[in-house]
């Protein structure tokens, strides 16, 4: 069975998808760890399960293990405990030619003498399939990636969306059960990672592959993935669709690292004495139609919290306003006009705040500006932990 068929009405599944012509599997971890020789845990117990025809990211800073536990199921890395499970093969003790898995790595590593079709061909020769398999092979794989066209080319000539491309279809024409994708997109500027993600979600569409793609960019995530991992210290902090962990995140963490701009952060102690507010070091931001009691958050009168919201839901005054929203001042600090949008960049004492708003005529920085926020926004923590807070029982 050969690649999905990229020409348009062929093969063509429900929904406009194409259906695959080669198997794809799930990916299941259970309680993986990678302790190295010098003691330091890379990562601690990682599980979860990409399903058969999932994009599913690994998203988190640098040294949060990310990378390795792409390398443990691609078996370059062996892990210190824990299963590993492709299409349910434990595949721990298995080589990585013997896991039936594709890696593209973030740097494309293109032989420079070799033609496109030969790069593609390459590893197909080393594994010793006839030549009319591997120019079907590689024909189709090129034709889907737009390919077709620079087959004779050499590296050289190629732009780096070009050599992404190669490299995808390095992995295409293996025809593997699942995906492994290691910041591919991460030596490409600007404009060309935004082409190449969608190329990426096409692709991933179009053959309906398992793909497990790590990248510590959170556009990156947030765009492509179905559901996003988010690690730090070798340790998972949430398991969740996009938009699931935008809007609920676990922790102080996951609310921080995911959005751009931050999530703001607001943090002092909860009172509900002469009006709720939280009294923060040199300010106070006031609650108005925050009710606390009989809410989880009533057990935290007096304590330290922290509350979060975000970008967009920190607005302008709005003296008309029919719901009399929770309002104070801050000093304006930096505009930054972005076209469709402008962050106004705020303090208020000596917290920092962002603000998305549309673009409207503004005072020049060092103005004083009133502020407002629906209360149901407000995302709260425990100080401590970091844990999320619901703010009621629903």
């Amino acid at each position: 069975m050969g690649i999905v068929e990229a020409r348009a009405g062929r093969n063509a599944a429900p929904g406009g998808r194409a259906a695959r012509e080669f198997p794809m599997a799930s990916v299941r971890l259970d309680n993986v760890r990678k302790v190295y020789g010098n003691g330091k845990v890379a990562v601690a117990g990682a599980s979860f399960t990409a399903a058969d025809g999932e994009l599913l990211v690994l998203v988190g800073p640098s040294g949060c293990g990310k990378t390795t536990l792409l390398r443990a199921i691609a078996g370059l890395e062996t892990v210190s405990a824990g299963t590993i499970a492709i299409g349910g093969r434990v595949v721990n003790g298995l080589p990585p030619r013997e896991r039936d898995i594709a890696m593209v790595f973030q740097n494309y590593a293109l032989y420079p003498h070799m033609s496109v079709a030969e790069n593609l061909a390459f590893g197909l020769k080393l594994r010793g399939l006839a030549r009319a398999e591997i120019d079907r092979r590689v024909a189709a794989a090129a034709e889907m990636l737009g390919l077709a066209d620079l087959l004779d080319a050499q590296p050289r000539r190629l732009s780096g969306g070009q050599r992404q491309r190669v490299a995808l279809g390095r992995a295409l024409v293996r025809e593997p059960r699942a995906f492994l994708l290691d910041e591919p997109l991460s030596n490409l500027d600007a404009k060309l990672r935004v082409a190449m993600r969608v190329e990426i979600a096409r692709l991933h569409r179009r053959l309906g592959a398992t793909m497990i793609y790590v990248t510590h960019d959170q556009i990156e995530a947030m765009t492509l993935g179905q559901r996003i991992v988010v690690l730090k210290d070798g340790e998972i902090q949430q398991i969740d669709t996009p938009m699931r962990l935008y809007e609920e995140p676990a922790n102080l963490f996951v609310a921080g690292f995911l959005g751009s701009p931050a999530m703001n952060v607001f943090r002092g102690r909860l009172r509900d004495d002469a009006g709720t507010r939280l009294d923060m070091d040199d300010a106070v931001l006031p609650l108005d139609g925050l009710h606390i009691a009989d809410t989880p958050l009533a057990a935290l009168r007096g304590r330290e919290i922290v509350l979060g919201l975000r970008p967009e839901h920190l607005q302008l005054a709005q003296s008309s306003a029919s719901v009399p929203y929770p309002q104070f001042d801050a000093v304006l600090e930096v505009i930054e006009p972005v076209g469709n949008e402008i962050f106004l960049n705020l303090r208020l004492g000596h917290t920092g705040l962002v603000a998305r708003i549309a673009p409207q005529p503004l005072p020049a920085p060092g103005t004083v500006m009133r502020l407002q926020f629906a209360p149901e926004r407000l995302h709260a923590f425990d100080a401590a932990s970091g844990v999320r807070i619901a703010t009621s029982h629903a």
